[in-house]
């Protein structure tokens, strides 16, 4: 998802930076330069950043919900994997033993 949101940014500071001329806007807002985008999406991550500091609940929450997704993740990684092994792994020819077949 963070993937995501920094590809979105960086492609919106691209197409800030490529010149367009559309003519008329026929609107009251104020053209954007790839500049002032930097410099205002600079001071959102810093307001971003310090949420923490305001608002710790929001952060404690932030955490536990990561937490659950990295358990959620582990064990879709296992299943997937114990499903693959069961349908395209091969058997093994070792030993019960445990040890190494020699080299031919």
């Amino acid at each position: 998802m963070g993937f995501l949101i920094r590809m979105a940014f960086w492609f919106s500071l691209v197409l800030l930076a490529i010149p367009f001329n559309f003519g008329d806007k026929g609107g009251d807002q104020p053209n954007v330069g790839a500049i002032q985008a930097f410099l205002a999406a600079r001071e959102a991550v810093g307001d971003v950043s310090g949420i923490c500091e305001r608002k710790p609940e929001v952060c404690e929450t932030g955490k536990s919900v990561m937490h659950t997704v990295g358990i959620r993740a582990r064990e879709a990684a296992r299943i997937a994997f114990e499903t693959l092994d069961s349908q395209f792994g091969q058997p093994d020819t070792t030993s019960t033993t445990g040890s190494i077949p020699p080299a031919n």
